[in-house]
């Protein structure tokens, strides 16, 4: 019965992030059954203190990340990129297609897929306006589907990814033999299923005309910043390193640097992040906890080792196709921490561990509802009066995330 209850509440927690009754935040839902689960007692202050404990390094990369993208938008350097790539299209709408698809790639891969999401969307936006593009929502897709197309070049282009590895994240060589070759077909796919399915939109004309701001003082040293986070990154990952505190410190350094030299106001940008994400982790690895006290996980973790031991390749398939269809069920973040939770206490081939984090990351191109950068783009895209419907996005989604799944997966084998 104890286990009913907390399964109950659980999936209650996880509908309510990816539905949001009475338009709450995500984090509400998050919280609500993780404080829910502690006062009913199905989990003890102790295990439930466990089990936020186990997001730390997450909690810190998410600050530090979220500084650095926040830092960089209100230094316009978000914008500064885009309408410098619809200037470089010269009023071609296909090379503008490309060339913003090219930007999406560079943030999604140094700043994480949720920095995509939402400070590049309101950048597209602008600057299609300053094109006088005719169908804005095709250029606008880009940044909805290049976020998980691109979330598994490094592992700082996901959150997921530390959540997937947590403390036995590999090291940057062995991810790069890994997830370099399924990366580069992932993007590919991904661009020309999309270019495919948005061609006869872009079959117009883009204003030429167009006044290019110089980079400002603060937009250059948040470029700088950025660029210098990365170095950190990509070494602390080759030494092994958990990437939270460095992302952190990086972060705050950086946006630190950049209010001092601007001499703004620091509440600017501190209201400017999305502070609710860290609660809405937290709340979710509470019920995690809750859920690996069911059995669950270690059910999961069992199926996978009797799977991998009568075939590998199934074992990928299977689990890389299963992992990305839960993902669209049940949003990606309680997903991969459950995977995650899965992975870390049995020993599966590197092939299927590499299928179930491709299916996490890019499993959630299908839907509206997959990701939580999926998510923050939807809330960017309406607050730029845009909009797109459940339907719309899957009958896309469906194209451009089976083709580029199909892909990656497949190239495991190269």
């Amino acid at each position: 019965m104890s286990y009913t209850i907390i399964r109950i509440i659980s999936v209650l927690a996880i509908a309510g992030v990816i539905i949001r009754p009475y338009k709450l935040p995500e984090a509400v839902w998050a919280v609500a059954g993780a404080v829910l689960l502690i006062l009913l007692q199905q989990i003890s202050p102790a295990e439930a203190f466990t089990g936020f404990s186990r997001g730390a390094d997450v909690y810190l990369f998410l600050t530090g990340m979220m500084l650095l993208a926040e830092t960089a938008r209100e230094e316009k350097l978000f914008d500064w990129l885009a309408v410098h790539a619809t200037v470089l299209a010269k009023g071609s709408s296909t090379r503008l297609f490309l060339l913003i698809y090219l930007v999406g790639i560079i943030v999604t891969v140094f700043l994480s897929n949720d920095a995509t999401a939402v400070v590049l969307t309101p950048a597209v936006a602008a600057a299609v306006r300053a094109a006088k593009v005719k169908n804005p929502l095709s250029y606008l897709l880009i940044c909805a589907f290049i976020a998980n197309a691109a979330s598994f070049v490094l592992p700082i282009s996901n959150p997921a990814n530390l959540v997937i590895y947590g403390r036995h994240m590999p090291p940057l060589w062995h991810w790069l033999s890994l997830y370099f070759l399924p990366s580069v077909f992932a993007i590919a796919a991904t661009y020309l299923m999309l270019y495919l399915t948005q061609r006869k939109a872009l079959k117009q004309q883009t204003e030429t005309d167009i006044q290019l701001a110089a980079l400002s003082r603060g937009g250059k040293t948040a470029l700088y910043g950025i660029l210098g986070t990365a170095v950190v990154l990509l070494i602390a990952s080759a030494m092994d390193l958990q990437l939270g505190l460095p992302t952190a410190i990086t972060g705050i350094l950086t946006s630190a640097i950049v209010i001092i030299s601007a001499k703004k106001d620091p509440r600017i940008v501190i209201k400017g992040v999305t502070w609710s994400v860290l609660p809405l982790v937290a709340g979710l690895f509470i019920i995690v906890e809750a859920l690996y006290k069911t059995g669950l996980i270690h059910s999961i973790s069992q199926l996978l080792d009797q799977s991998a031991a009568h075939s590998t390749a199934v074992a990928a398939w299977g689990s890389g196709f299963s992992i990305a269809i839960a993902c669209n069920l049940a949003n990606n973040l309680p997903v991969g921490l459950i995977a995650g939770n899965a992975i870390q206490i049995t020993h599966l081939p590197d092939l299927v561990k590499s299928a179930i984090l491709i299916g996490v990351d890019l499993g959630p191109n299908l839907s509206i509802t997959g990701s939580l950068a999926t998510i923050l783009w939807l809330v960017a895209l309406r607050r730029e009066g845009h909009s797109v419907s459940a339907w719309s996005f899957l009958k896309i989604g469906f194209f451009v995330m089976t083709v580029a799944l199909l892909l990656a997966i497949g190239s495991l084998w190269l």
